[in-house]
């Protein structure tokens, strides 16, 4: 799983930039077509705020439009806890489903593909491709295994039935990251990109406290930060659904303290009522009652335990549906870097202006 394909990219950016990601375009008004990831490798060692550090590691990507001769219309798409470095467009002809910001990208769309050249990177720590809980821990390979082509495993040969000197994912020995250390590998990847100062962060919940971060890490490398339906920290109460959702995870049976890839099980219980948890906090009360009241699905009471109001089958069907396409452990370190994020910390005199006006309050 999220194995490293073939065309991992230590090239000069100049010749990947050029709509290297745009292929014949789909039949659908606005959309960028066709595209195709292009994956980073950095063999550089990289230290975390929790002082643990990377060997290397991998970014995945996905570009959209063209980058001009001076580089000054590039735009970075900072995605939130559930999304990918698919922001738009599609994988193949067949494919149904467009990227989760394809409604934004694109020729003459909100983010307009006709004149701004768009990245959207997959951080790490995520499971869609960068280096993450379900990628090769190098820590697992032997030292007479340097011939093995770490990249070219996948999940099924890393099950309980391969030998315990079998290369084995990161899995719960993946150190716990921060949005700045997301920020980092970011401002390293521009680097790699050759762009200096970018036209627009953008980015909406999570990916709005990375487009903060920028601002605060790198206030000369972005002319715009677009933050949208974000915040500066979390309230003591979105910590505390953020610990909920984490035990539902962690007490399930099936979780075997994070090694259920190896142990060829995988916490779906858990996960699915961490995502419930979290679609609770994605709406006001006021939207909730706006979007289901108290409607129930069959029109009447059941008298049982089965679905019987709207948002019951809405909650459910959220939570079986991540719950096919997620990892685990991403979940558990995602939301532990949501309740770091206080991008104040470093800075004890705006801590204790916004403590004074917390208590004022």
């Amino acid at each position: 799983m999220n194995a490293r394909p073939n065309n991992t990219s230590d090239q000069s950016p100049t010749d990947t930039l050029h709509s290297a990601s745009l292929v014949n375009p789909v039949d659908s008004v606005g959309s960028v077509g066709i595209v195709t990831p292009q994956i980073f490798h950095f063999a550089e060692p990289l230290t975390l705020e929790c002082n643990r550090t990377l060997p290397s590691f991998d970014l995945i990507i996905e570009t959209y439009g063209t980058l001009n001769s001076d580089k000054s219309n590039a735009v970075l798409i900072c995605h939130a806890l559930s999304g990918s470095h698919h922001a738009a467009g599609f994988h193949s002809a067949d494919d149904k489903k467009a990227g989760w910001w394809d409604n934004m990208i694109g020729p003459n769309k909100a983010i307009d593909t006709n004149h701004f050249y768009v990245v959207c990177v997959n951080n790490i720590g995520s499971c869609f491709g960068s280096t993450g809980p379900t990628t090769i821990n190098p820590d697992s390979i032997d030292s007479d295994q340097n011939n093995v082509n770490k990249n070219s495993l996948d999940k099924d040969s890393l099950n309980k039935n391969n030998p315990a000197s079998e290369p084995q994912v990161y899995g719960p020995d993946f150190p716990l990251v921060t949005i700045k250390d997301w920020v980092k590998t970011q401002a390293m990847l521009s680097d790699r990109l050759g762009i200096d100062v970018w036209h627009a962060i953008v980015g909406g919940s999570m990916g709005g406290m990375q487009a903060l971060q920028w601002s605060v890490d790198y206030p000369n490398r972005l002319k715009r930060c677009v933050v949208i339906a974000s915040t500066p920290k979390l309230s003591a109460q979105n910590i505390a659904f953020n610990e909920v959702a984490r035990q539902s995870i962690l007490s399930d049976p099936d979780f075997k303290e994070g090694r259920y890839l190896q142990a060829g099980t995988y916490p779906r219980r858990g996960l699915i009522l961490a995502r419930m948890v979290g679609h609770i906090t994605y709406l006001t009360d006021d939207a909730m009652k706006a979007k289901f009241g108290r409607d129930l699905k069959s029109g009447k009471f059941m008298y049982g335990y089965d679905v019987e109001f709207q948002v019951e089958s809405y909650l459910r069907y959220q939570g079986e549906r991540f719950s096919e396409n997620f990892d685990a452990n991403t979940y558990l370190l995602m939301t532990k870097a949501l309740d770091y994020f206080d991008p104040t910390r470093d800075y004890p005199s705006a801590m204790a202006t916004d403590s004074t006006n917390s208590s004022a309050a």
